[in-house]
């Protein structure tokens, strides 16, 4: 056998074709191009590109081959601008990672932050709330020492009266008329009794 032969259903895996239609062209063709072995129907050359312009493969087989090779280019273009693509993607999906990450430090750092703040806050009104305790405490305490000092004078003011009335200094001096020469003012002398005596 030549290797130009081909059976119908190697012919068909060819032109990726079913069987059947093979079957059907090599039915149309004239009985001469046709080779019968052992019952295996042998196709030469002549019957396959008959066949093969029957069905209308040959000219679509180099258009074929053409848009083949221009899809291979389209597809080795796009698999470059697709992988470009992915690496412009994977550079900004990383920086925007590292952003989210320094992003995350800063909001842990402020949470810290306010944490403090709101612990010297807390600290703080808790000082106001025991100044304002200690305030209204010297305020009684003051208003005690006021009471008592009040209390202690009306309690020494008694002293102070009867001390006036009784000292001499308060006691009004006896006016010596000049009408009544009989009373004559005396005056006590504590040392000129002592003298009378001697």
């Amino acid at each position: 056998m030549s290797d130009n032969l081909k059976t119908i259903r190697e012919l068909a895996e060819d032109l990726g074709v079913s069987k059947k239609k093979i079957h059907y062209q090599v039915s149309k063709l004239d009985a001469d191009l046709i080779q019968r072995l052992d019952g295996t129907i042998y196709l030469g050359k002549s019957a396959i590109s008959k066949i093969k312009s029957n069905m209308g493969h040959s000219k679509v087989s180099n258009l074929d081959t053409l848009g083949v090779q221009y899809r291979h280019g389209l597809d080795s273009g796009l698999d470059t601008e697709k992988n470009a693509l992915i690496n412009e993607k994977s550079e900004q999906i990383s920086y925007l990672k590292e952003q989210l990450n320094k992003k995350d430090v800063q909001l842990s750092i402020k949470d810290e932050q306010i944490k403090s703040l709101v612990e010297i806050q807390n600290q703080t009104q808790n000082l106001l709330d025991q100044q304002q305790r200690l305030a209204l405490q010297d305020k009684q305490l003051l208003e005690e020492y006021k009471a008592e000092i009040k209390d202690l004078k009306g309690l020494a003011a008694p002293d102070h009266a009867s001390e006036k009335e009784v000292s001499p200094k308060n006691e009004p001096e006896q006016e010596t008329s000049t009408s009544d020469p009989q009373h004559k003012t005396k005056k006590w002398w504590p040392f000129s009794k002592g003298r009378a005596k001697k």
